[in-house]
């Protein structure tokens, strides 16, 4: 028996809907079954939900994990199964159950913690010092957990100088842009140095702020790619994996005998368990045709499922059906309004439109027709008698001084106060429709146009925006969003003819001048130095230093999709108290 059947279940799991993950996990444990694997294995922390983070920190949550895993070891009769959840022993661990025929035969737990970007392991797992590997008949496989795979060295290698022919990693590996071509090339790589087959099963789905890109892989001991799972989507990827071909390729790398005599050096135990010879007679079910073609999606068309899985998950998850925006007429709210329709339908989408004086006929007249061409719920509740009413309550206040950033700023907060109205009558989420350039520098309302439940956008830069909605009115081949939208110069039009490079510079300097100083953490001094990007001093310390000073409206926003690799919030994290500048 030297080829193996492995079917990876990637799903979309719940964080402490044990019911719900379970369901699933037994569901596909039933798939597995049917297309004749002799393993099936689903993503890391599954019966949980990832990432559990403080939840962790309750006995009740880890007792409720321990029960369901009860359930799933009673389901696993004639399949091997493979399973994240939270093993106790004196401590906590992020782990992996093998399961054998019903049996719980052995369990992994993970020895590489993350504490870095957004994962805080150290916080509240024990690292595991062992690495097991399991025989099934002829084949010895070993399991590990997600980190433990993104180092040459550690589980992997130590597993298969012991002689594993198949290593399995479970995984939870968040999204940003671009990282699934990443995380493919690295374990090309693993699977090639350490002469292994490699089956990596991935999460999918939205969890806060962070989201799951699926893309689970079957790679052979060449690091060729056999099978790949879909993108943001639940997927059960089924491959035969030949044991003897990894043998004959060791044959043929004298090095490797080498290398084994440094396995202690690594400090990781290893042991070998023994599972059964078979657990069938013959495999059923026919093999799936494979999908080992690379993802032809443009980086602009991932990021925009990245959204509309985000906001789906986010809103449905939390109980929510239907949503509201306030559109602007401008390329921000028209992105929003487009994702918040792939994701929840057009039914469940209203679009409220509320001018006052500044408010220009072609933003009416865009507003109105975008929302027509989604097939949205649409109104226009004027605030301009509201906001009258504002400047006739603040005058004695106000008397003497110009009109400035605190008459325009009530338009926004009027405007929040509706949207809240909306939702709070119709039990409607509202969606914020802010993105990161504006963001990093405040140029937004706080109570404002911040006002909401989720923030689709505010990890997608200014410049990115445009992109979406361009690509968005090429996949149909019409014009979805009209096109003086993207065209027309961008406003926020709360004064007379206000143009946002009043206040900013122009969103090509802008973005350029952020990509350093918040993704790369490049210095001021450094950035001015980038002549060849044209950055004059003076904006650089003015864009960094608006950057800083409001820190404070970030940690009041609403939550929203992870798509770069340094979002605001979960991987950037700076006091708000902070004379640091620089």
């Amino acid at each position: 028996m030297s080829t193996i059947r492995i079917a990876l279940a990637q799903i979309n799991t719940t964080v402490g809907d044990f019911a719900g993950n379970t369901a699933k996990i037994i569901a596909s444990i039933e798939q597995a079954k049917r297309a004749g694997a002799d393993i099936v294995a689903v993503p890391e922390l599954a019966l949980t939900g990832y990432p559990p983070e403080d939840l962790l920190l309750k006995p009740q949550f880890i007792a409720a994990n321990r029960k369901a895993l009860d359930e799933v070891i009673a389901a696993s009769k004639g399949i091997i199964s493979i399973i994240g959840f939270v093993d106790r022993t004196t401590d906590i661990h992020n782990a992996a159950a093998v399961i054998c025929d019903g049996e719980l035969k052995g369990v992994y737990r993970k020895n590489f913690l993350p504490n870095y970007s957004v994962f805080d392991e150290y916080r509240y797992f024990d690292a595991g010092q062992s690495a097991p590997i399991f025989a099934y008949g002829d084949v010895l496989f070993g399991v590990n957990i997600c980190e433990d795979i993104w180092y040459p060295g550690g589980p992997t290698q130590v597993q298969a100088l012991a002689g594993a022919q198949i290593i399995i990693n479970i995984s939870a590996s968040p999204y940003y842009a671009g990282k699934g071509k990443d995380r493919e090339r690295m374990l090309a790589t693993r699977a090639e140095d350490n002469a292994v087959a490699l089956a990596y099963v991935n999460l999918i789905g939205g969890q806060d702020e962070l989201v799951f890109d699926g893309q689970s892989l079957v790679i052979n001991e060449r690091g060729q790619i056999i099978a790949r799972g879909k993108l943001f989507e639940e997927d059960l990827i089924v491959a035969d994996i030949n044991a003897e071909r990894v043998f004959k390729e060791r044959l043929h790398d004298p090095r490797r005998r080498q290398d084994r005599l440094d396995i202690a050096s690594q400090g990781i135990d290893v042991e070998l368990v023994e599972l059964r010879k078979s657990l069938f007679d013959g495999q059923t079910g026919s093999l799936p045709t494979r999908r080992t073609e690379t993802s032809a999606l443009r980086l602009t068309e991932e990021v925009y499922k990245a959204l509309v899985v985000g906001t789906r998950d986010y809103v449905l998850k939390n109980g929510f059906k239907s949503v509201v925006i306030g559109l602007s007429g401008g390329v921000d709210s028209a992105l929003v309004a487009c994702v918040a329709v792939d994701a929840l339908g057009a039914e469940n989408v209203t679009c409220v439109f509320m001018p006052t004086r500044y408010s220009s006929n072609e933003s009416a007249r865009d507003a109105e027709q975008l929302a027509k061409n989604l097939g949205v719920a649409y109104h226009t509740i004027a605030i301009e008698d509201a906001f009258n009413q504002y400047l006739t309550m603040l005058d004695p206040v106000f008397a003497g001084t110009p009109m400035g950033v605190a008459e325009e700023n009530i338009q926004a907060r009027v405007r929040g106060n509706i949207l809240m109205a909306v939702s709070n009558k119709f039990g409607s989420m509202v969606l914020t429709t802010g993105n990161k350039s504006e963001v990093s520098v405040g140029y937004c309302t706080l109570y404002g146009d911040m006002c909401g439940g989720f923030a689709v956008i505010k990890d997608v830069p200014k410049l990115l925006v445009y992109e979406l909605c361009n690509f968005l009115n090429q996949r149909d081949g019409k014009e979805l969003i009209p096109e003086y939208i993207i065209t027309r110069p961008p406003s926020a039009e709360l004064r007379e003819d206000q143009k946002d490079s009043d206040s900013l510079p122009p969103y090509e300097v802008l973005d350029a001048i952020l990509d350093f100083y918040v993704e790369q953490d490049l210095s001021i001094e450094a950035i001015i130095s980038e002549g060849a990007e044209g950055f004059d001093d003076a904006t650089v310390r003015r864009i960094a230093r608006l950057v800083d000073l409001n820190e404070y409206k970030r940690r009041q926003a609403a939550p929203g999709v992870k798509i770069t690799p340094r979002a605001f919030g979960r991987d950037r994290r700076m006091p708000i108290t902070n004379k640091f500048r620089g």
